[in-house]
């Protein structure tokens, strides 16, 4: 098998970190961004000289917070039989913890922290603060920041959702934009970290018989379809106050159709790409009500924590138009939701059937998937002559695994996108003016949304969900009832 390489790939930074991640004990970094960081390490992509301080309103040792990232890596990481020790010790006598929080006026034990950990990486060290904290604290702490003198030549990642609002985003983005420069923030989308995610844009670029047909000439409609099974008890008040139209389809779902949508960038450089993807987000249409649906599972509000009278949506459906020359016309189906009955990420173009001999094709849509979904995946279903002595046609599958692809293991998406902020890459990150872009988009229908519909724990939410689509079903369900 032959290999052409375009970029050179993960490479070792030398400049001396820091790490400051804010966050450190709660959910989000045990699930996600301490295992990442770990992984970074086993992989040889972090400095050669670096310390990882967590950071935190309790007061809790060094020691302690080893024993959280020990108990985060067999839980969420590789499991206790697969951490070699030896590498453990190494990563493990990095770790420091400041409590006491930190804010404006009260740093907590942070700078102490910092002075002694830090303090042997030499001068030309850098900072990388990671805020894994619920979005009303970005304010504080990147104010905090810049008042202790924590910001000069440090790159600060934030996670989603930038903003809860039209207004919300705009007042956060002015006041990051007032303390910082914007090559030093980096705005985390997973999504766009995911390896499949990627080979969209080689899936498309480097096959003319997909890329001729990626079009409104083609393509009679896209999905990009999230369910999910999990539950929100673990998270209930950070989602309580988000919801699935905030949590998952104008941070993560809109950039996956920004993806699929946008116009062949001048070039695979990060710039190139980035202004690709977020020029075509310029032309999303903003939303109709007429054209979302939003759900509530039956029980949601009897979760700890939720109010009794609650309307947050668990499930959000939306009929996305983009009004390019290429997709004018292209309804995008969007839609993620909590204890639905699958679990799944699939971008599905859904070509028009072509005119000839064989008339109506019912029941059948040859179609393009690609799994986002863990290594990621990319099927084709194709209308073929089913065997025997009739002709009768029928939809048959091919699938390739990601997984299985030649050489190499991709990294996962957090690894990925850790790395490229050390690396300064910000081909995979949102920038300020594409999330303005996303949420005038998401405006008015924020202000107004609908009333969620109830549906039933374990199902795949409300038909009116499934009507969105205009009879042609949710290929995720037409996938699942097949098997």
């Amino acid at each position: 098998m032959q290999h052409k390489t375009l970029d050179p790939g993960p490479q070792q930074v030398a400049t001396p970190t820091a790490f400051v991640l804010f966050g450190a004990t709660g959910d989000l970094a045990r699930r996600m961004v301490l295992p990442a960081f770990y992984d970074l390490f086993c992989r040889g992509l972090t400095p050669k000289e670096w310390v990882l301080i967590g950071n935190g309103r309790g007061d809790v040792a060094h020691e302690d917070f080893r024993d959280h990232v020990h108990k985060s890596l067999v839980e969420f990481g590789p499991g206790e039989d697969k951490i070699d020790q030896g590498q453990w010790a190494e990563f493990s006598k990095r770790l420091r913890f400041a409590g006491g929080g930190f804010d404006e006026d009260d740093p907590g034990s942070l700078l102490d922290v910092i002075n002694e950990a830090a303090g042997g990486l030499g001068e030309e060290r850098q900072f990388v603060h990671y805020l894994a904290i619920p979005p009303s604290a970005f304010g504080s702490i990147a104010s905090g920041l810049a008042a202790h003198d924590l910001l000069q030549g440090s790159k600060v990642v934030f996670e989603k959702p930038y903003g809860e609002s039209l207004e919300s985003f705009g007042e956060l983005d002015q006041l990051v934009h007032s303390l910082m420069d914007e090559d030093q923030v980096f705005r985390i989308d997973h999504f766009l970290g995911k390896e499949a995610t990627q080979n969209l844009h080689m899936l498309r670029f480097g096959n003319a018989m997909i890329n001729n047909n990626w079009s409104a000439d083609a393509v009679a409609q896209v999905q990009i379809d999230a369910p999910e099974t999990l539950d929100v008890a673990q998270r209930a008040a950070f989602y309580d106050a988000t919801g699935a139209f905030k949590d998952m389809i104008v941070t993560h779902l809109f950039q996956v159709a920004a993806e699929v949508a946008m116009e062949p960038p001048a070039s695979m450089a990060a710039e190139d790409l980035q202004t690709a993807r977020e020029s075509v987000l310029g032309q999303f249409r903003p939303l109709d009500s007429s054209e979302v649906v939003l759900g509530q599972f039956d029980g949601y509000t009897e979760i700890d924590k939720i109010a009794d009278d609650s309307t947050t949506d668990t499930l959000a459906a939306v009929r996305l138009w983009v009004d390019t020359d290429r997709w004018r016309g292209v309804p995008f189906l969007l839609r993620s939701g909590k204890r639905m009955a699958g679990d799944h990420e699939l971008v599905s173009l859904i070509m028009k059937e072509p005119k000839g001999p064989l008339g109506d094709l019912p029941d059948t849509a040859a179609r393009l998937e690609i799994s986002l979904k863990g290594k990621g995946g990319i099927g084709v279903a194709l209308i073929l002559k089913h065997p025997g002595p009739g002709l009768t046609v029928s939809e048959q599958r091919i699938d390739l695994s990601l997984a299985d692809v030649d050489p190499g293991e991709g990294l996962d998406p957090y690894v990925a996108l850790l790395h490229d902020v050390l690396i300064g890459d910000r081909s995979l990150f949102t920038s300020s003016d594409g999330l303005a872009h996303a949420w005038r988009v998401a405006d008015s229908l924020l202000k107004n949304p609908p009333r969620p519909i109830s549906y039933q724990p374990g199902s795949w939410g409300p038909e009116e969900a499934t009507e969105l689509t205009g009879g042609l079903g949710w290929v995720t369900q037409r996938n699942e009832q097949a098997g």
